[in-house]
């Protein structure tokens, strides 16, 4: 008996696995398809794809079974490794849905949809590329302005504290310790709220 299988693949920027997932039982309620077993999956389509679970998920399907992922970018990472993993699918019968482009769907109109197929792997392979090529030159012009990835030297980390700065400074600057101003604020410990005042620079000596 045929299978239909849903395949979800995520790359590690946290593309949203659920709203993938939601498409496709969307897409197979529509169109009275029951899906048997989903495939998910978090990872780069830079890995290859054994990494990406492809082959072991082209070993236990059969002729006649059905793929169903969200678009022809979930399978490769550019126009040949796209091309060649739906060749592979056909030549075994497997038929292919992709719910965010239908008219790429195998089995239907096999010249059209290979011909669609190498357009969209071509551009979505050209948008990669220009990505990483903006990427880099704003890599590239950060360094140049002094700038690198993550917090600037010197930049102060957001705290809980913060909130109730002018609170602590006062009750400070009058003299209390910090674990008495944390049981007054109710926020923190000692240790915290005093890491939290050397950071600050919070003087005993009140500022005119």
């Amino acid at each position: 008996m045929s299978k239909t299988i849903g395949y979800i693949r995520i790359s590690t920027d946290k593309q949203n696995l659920e709203n993938q997932k939601h498409k496709i039982l969307e897409y197979a309620h529509n169109n009275n398809i029951k899906i048997d077993e989903f495939v998910e999956i978090e990872i780069s389509s830079t890995k290859s794809s054994k990494s990406r679970l492809i082959d072991d998920l082209f070993d236990t399907m059969e002729s006649g079974d059905t793929l169903i992922t969200t678009e022809l970018s979930r399978l490769g990472r550019n126009m040949l490794q796209i091309l060649s993993l739906v060749e592979k699918f056909n030549a075994a019968d497997i038929k292919l849905i992709f719910v965010n482009q239908p008219e790429l769907s195998t089995n239907q109109n096999d010249a059209l949809s290979s011909l669609l197929i190498s357009i969209y792997g071509y551009f979505a392979q050209t948008e990669r590329e220009i990505l990483s090529v903006r990427t880099k030159s704003g890599l590239a012009a950060a360094k140049a302005a002094g700038k690198i990835g993550g917090r600037r030297k010197g930049q102060l980390v957001k705290s809980k504290f913060d909130p109730f700065r002018e609170k602590i400074e006062e009750l400070y600057q009058v003299g209390l310790s910090a674990n008495k101003i944390v049981s007054y604020i109710n926020v923190g410990t000692q240790q915290s709220l005093s890491n939290y005042i050397k950071s600050r620079s919070i003087s005993r000596e009140k500022i005119s």
